[in-house]
C-alpha cells in the first residue's frame, strides 16, 4: 500500500494519482477516471475533481493508496 501525506484538508483524486505517481499527467488521470478504473473507499469514482480525506483509500491497477 503507498501512503501519501497530505498537509491540506484534502486532496483532489486526479492530484492524488499524480502524486502517488501512478499517471504521467493530470490528463492521463482523467481518462483514467471517466473510464471507471479508480475506486474511492470501494466504489468507482467518475469525478477526477473529487475531494480525497485522510482516511480514504484509493484502488488504482491493483494499488491502494492511503491518504495520510
Amino acid at each position: 500500500m503507498i501512503e501519501i501525506n497530505i498537509r491540506d484538508e484534502f486532496i483532489k483524486l486526479g492530484q492524488l494519482l499524480k502524486l502517488a505517481s501512478l499517471v504521467g499527467s493530470g490528463l492521463g488521470a482523467k481518462v483514467e477516471i471517466i473510464n471507471g478504473n479508480v475506486k474511492l473507499n470501494g466504489n468507482t469514482e467518475l469525478q477526477r475533481g473529487k475531494k480525497v480525506y485522510p482516511g480514504d483509500i484509493v484502488e488504482f491497477k491493483g494499488e491502494k493508496i492511503k491518504v495520510l
